[in-house]
């Protein structure tokens, strides 16, 4: 196989066929973590944690309660702290991310230097026996990233994305990234929202609860009897959380 054979293949935007990845369900309970010291108490279907931070003796405990793990990282934003930091060229580090001094937004244009990277990062999941991923920060083309990205770049890498996870049997998440729903959703396993409720944009999750697949969200604001009844209603998976997502949860059901 020439090398231009094999980036064809790599870089594929074609739909992953259905596989044996976790694919769950509206109604399944879950607990978001991605700070301090994992309380592993909760009674829950699926844990969400760091893929960096986690020690592989807590993924193996969750497992043995027979809990999913599904394992964070950033895949649009480079950060500063984290094992790999250096692996990323200057070129493709833009403008810092609004509220998070130690982030910038990548130029997921220049997938030859982000893909091998990127892939390093769902080996780690794959060795480390996560379930699947929760990609972050896979909407730069809708904030000021520092780079001219389009609707169309952020799509290419989105789907590469979904695929390079699925090719290791991982599932993974659509994280926000609401105006590219109609175009994601047969790629990506189920949802994960932040604040729906606040900014009034919710029923832009729906067609992923109209293909039976389950979207997760939190609020960080505001009163649970109010956007519960909601967010149950329209049967997601409701959390309200503190914004440095520790351990402490209360669930809509």
């Amino acid at each position: 196989m020439s090398d231009l054979d094999y980036l064809a293949l790599s870089y594929s935007t074609d739909e992953t066929p259905p596989g044996n990845w976790w694919q769950p369900t509206p109604n399944t309970s879950w607990q978001w973590q991605l700070t301090e010291g994992i309380d592993t108490s909760f009674d829950v279907d699926m844990y969400d944690i760091d893929l960096f931070e986690t020690p592989v003796a807590i993924i193996e405990q969750l497992h043995n309660e027979e809990r999913i793990v599904i394992c964070y990282f950033s895949a649009g934003s480079w950060e500063n702290w984290r094992d790999d930091a250096d692996d990323f060229p200057e070129s493709v580090l833009g403008n810092t991310l609004d509220g998070w001094p130690d982030e910038k937004w990548l130029d997921i244009r220049e997938l030859d230097i982000l893909a091998p990277i990127m892939e390093a990062r769902l080996d780690e999941a794959v060795n480390k026996n996560c379930d699947g991923v929760e990609p972050d920060n896979v909407d730069a083309y809708a904030n000021d990233s520092g780079f001219p990205l389009t609707y169309q770049d952020q799509l290419n890498y989105n789907i590469w994305l979904a695929n390079a996870a699925h090719e290791r049997s991982l599932s993974i998440g659509l994280k926000n990234d609401l105006g590219q729903i109609a175009d994601l959703i047969d790629y990506f396993d189920w949802a994960l929202n932040e604040q729906c409720f606040q900014y009034n944009e919710c029923e832009l999750l729906l067609p992923f609860v109209q293909a039976d697949k389950a979207v997760f969200g939190v609020e960080y604001r505001g009163s649970m009897a109010s956007f519960c009844p909601q967010a149950n209603a329209m049967d997601f998976d409701w959390l309200k959380k503190h914004l440095d997502l520790d351990a402490w949860r209360k669930s809509c059901r």
